[in-house]
């Protein structure tokens, strides 16, 4: 038995020349920023109410940066490949020459923000109640060089709500380490006059408010600082982060992310490259302007939600997670119309439960237009004026490219099993 279900769908996909940030393989703006240039680049960018500002970063900081995008919950979420790309990029680091005694220079002092932790669901009270989640921004205030020397950290739930700011008295002892311990904190809240005082109580926990941060890496442009903490967690922290990371950031607190992807696409529009390619790998889609709410299986078919895995022999298929084991799976084809443009066509989908599959008769063609891709995110506009964007899963490419299996066969499949025992 099938489920009938058709839909035959033409979208038509449409909008100005399409950004590149920083060397992306494939992006349809021309050379914004030259992938051969191994030494310091420069991007500029006026995302979403922030003025225009240079960041510079030198090819090694990038990598770095690169292996960040697309991870949520500051590494909560993060892959076993998420994570050793991180860790590798991480090393590197440490093992160049950057600021030479980091807590004697200048370039430490001020507002950091936590891009990348390797322990977000532990060690402290602030990592494990907020680290891991996307919607709220972590900064590290560092000053050393007042009659009151301290390291805070902080949490800014919103511009309209406030912050929790927990402080701590430090000290340095090294050109790379500093001491700290936590004394004080409280809530800043914009509708009340007053502190809301942070029900720890720092002095009945004697050493445990205690600890030390060494920086192993300080840029040289004051950027980017790589950590480690008495409790063996690595931090990753900006003083200034680049576009990509920006949009993420925008559209994890889902507020103006239609402007901030605008203003992502203008950055780079007079850049121009002739080819933009359906990159293969597993994509999440993380954000749409859907405003209409159609059915699941509607919106699943069109692949408006859940993963989208691209094959390189032109395959591509849909999946979203149901319930716990149960999920709808759509394959079909994609083949390049334009520089820029694909026709897709899905017509193979199932519902599928462990060993069980049930058929469903749906049809979707897409003319899928790519307004930028790069090999970490990945923007269309299409049906209903939608505006999609998608971050990749890293997944080995031979597992991807033998991973688009027929829905259909696989219950035809699960029917022979079941067959065999009776």
């Amino acid at each position: 038995m099938a489920l009938k279900f058709h839909a035959a769908i033409n979208l038509s996909l449409q909008l100005s020349p399409s950004p590149t940030l920083f060397a992306p393989l494939f992006c349809k703006p021309q050379k914004l920023l030259k992938s051969s240039v191994k030494k310091t680049h420069v991007c500029q960018s006026s995302l979403v109410n922030e003025q225009q500002q240079q960041i510079s970063f030198n090819e090694q900081e990038n990598q770095l940066i690169n292996a960040l995008i697309g991870i949520q919950g500051r590494g909560k979420s993060a892959s076993p490949q998420q994570l050793n790309e991180v860790g590798q990029a991480v090393k590197v680091l440490e093992g160049l020459e950057g600021v030479s005694e980091p807590t004697g220079s200048n370039l430490i002092e001020g507002r950091w923000q936590l891009m990348f932790t390797t322990r977000p669901g532990t060690a402290s009270p602030i990592q494990r109640t907020f680290v891991g989640v996307d919607f709220f921004s972590v900064f590290q205030e560092v000053y050393l060089r007042t009659n009151d020397p301290r390291v805070s950290n902080i949490v800014k739930f919103s511009d309209a709500i406030g912050e929790l700011k927990v402080e701590a008295a430090a000290t340095i002892e090294n050109g790379k380490r500093i001491l700290f311990q936590f004394d004080r904190a409280a809530f800043s809240f914009k509708f009340l006059p007053f502190k809301v005082p942070y029900p720890v109580p720092f002095k009945l926990l004697g050493d445990e408010a205690k600890g030390w941060l060494d920086t192993t890496y300080l840029s040289p442009s004051g950027n980017l600082r790589i950590s480690r903490g008495n409790k063996g967690t690595t931090f990753v922290l900006q003083k200034k982060t680049e576009p990509r990371q920006r949009l993420l950031s925008v559209i994890s607190t889902g507020t103006g992310v239609l402007e901030a992807i605008n203003e992502f696409i203008k950055l780079n529009q007079s850049v121009a490259k002739d080819e933009m390619e359906l990159i293969d790998g597993e994509w999440q889609m993380i954000w749409s302007s859907q405003m209409e709410t159609d059915s699941w299986i509607e919106n699943a078919g069109r692949g408006l939600m859940g993963k989208q895995i691209v094959a390189k022999n032109g395959e591509l298929k849909f999946v979203v997670d149901i319930l716990l084991g149960v999920r709808f799976s759509m394959t079909g084809t994609f083949v390049k119309s334009s520089p820029s443009t694909y026709d897709v066509k899905m017509d193979d989908a199932a519902i599928i439960g462990g060993m069980f599959g049930l058929p469903v008769e749906m049809e979707t063609k897409i003319n899928l237009e790519l307004l930028y891709s790069d090999e970490k995110i990945r923007i269309s506009r299409g049906y209903r004026n939608i505006v999609f964007c998608a971050c990749t899963n890293r997944w080995d490419k031979a597992e991807i490219n033998q991973s688009v299996d027929r829905p259909k066969r696989i219950c035809i499949l699960f029917q022979s099993i079941l067959l065999m025992h009776h």
